[in-house]
């Protein structure tokens, strides 16, 4: 599946309109596991992207304003670790469109910085078998919302909810709620 910059932006704004409007639930995820602004921090950043979207061209410029906006913008892990997905993205699309290869490289950066593994509680656990289900192009939205609810039976390993313990167990990985909002969109978009 090829992804043009056109694409790409719509699959941004639609996920902006997802995380404004989810904003809150977001951040009460985060709270009895992380710092309780997730919601609110992905709102901002979302409103940085969608500011600097008008002015991309290409796909690469597309993820590479993206991956800026959100580094610039939302605090936390979750700022550097989309930041970091989207410059990874940015730069596969200088060789390739294909979506599979986009998201392979946006999965590496999330890896990279924390070398978060599946079963961690992290967008790890959303994003693997999603580029997976992508690359088999089988993915669907009830899938998505599975990998999401599944990061709930999960002791984090990784990230802030880690240090809860055993107390992060039955609560949804904020970061792969998100995440799972992030691939909703781009199956609206494909």
């Amino acid at each position: 599946m090829n992804l043009t910059a056109k694409m790409a932006r719509k699959w941004l704004i639609l996920f902006n309109e997802k995380i404004q409007a989810k904003q809150d639930y977001l951040s009460e995820l985060d709270t009895p596991i992380g710092d309780g602004d997730h919601g609110h921090n992905m709102a901002r950043g979302m409103t940085a992207v969608v500011s600097v979207l008008n002015d991309t061209q290409t796909l690469q410029e597309v993820f590479k304003a993206t991956a800026m906006a959100l580094i610039s913008e939302v605090g936390g892990a979750s700022g550097p670790l989309y930041g970091t997905a989207f410059m990874e993205m940015a730069k596969a699309a200088a060789t390739s469109d294909q979506l599979s290869d986009l998201l392979s490289a946006g999965l590496a950066g999330i890896i990279k910085p924390g070398g978060a593994q599946v079963g961690d509680k992290t967008m790890v656990d959303v994003w693997t078998p999603i580029v997976t289900e992508i690359q088999k192009r089988t993915l669907t939205k009830i899938e998505i919302e599975e990998f999401v609810m599944a990061t709930a039976d999960l002791l984090a390993k990784k990230g802030r909810a880690s240090y809860v313990g055993d107390r992060s167990i039955g609560h949804i990985d904020p970061g792969s709620q998100s995440s799972g909002y992030l691939f909703e969109s781009l199956m609206e978009v494909i």
